[in-house]
């Protein structure tokens, strides 16, 4: 979590445990994970990328188990891992799931 995080590593245990309590291994944690976040993410919304202005149009899940952020600029288009992604302030709605996948992540 980071510092500027609102939310207590006790809140986002209490998030986790909301979104994989019927998961019965990791992929299926991170799946509870990515559908919370998904649904409960509000984008667009736009945030800087290495001092770049990007707009977050969705929330994916690669073929590979990690969970993006589809940016665009322009024509331009990158999936970013969510791990990585900085969140602008104030955080768009929704934002606690990306913080308790964080927190969940190892």
């Amino acid at each position: 979590m980071e510092a500027s995080e609102p939310w207590t590593g006790q809140e986002l245990d209490v998030l986790v445990e909301e979104a994989t309590v019927d998961a019965y291994d990791t992929e299926e944690q991170l799946m509870g994970l990515f559908t919370m976040v998904q649904e409960n993410l509000a984008v667009p919304f736009t945030t800087t990328v290495l001092g770049v202005e990007v707009t977050v149009q969705d929330i994916d899940l690669t073929a590979g188990n990690q969970i993006v952020a589809l940016c665009v600029r322009g024509p331009s288009r990158q999936a970013i891992g969510i791990l990585d992604l900085p969140l602008p302030v104030p955080a768009p709605d929704g934002a606690q799931w990306i913080a308790a996948y964080r927190h969940w992540a190892p």
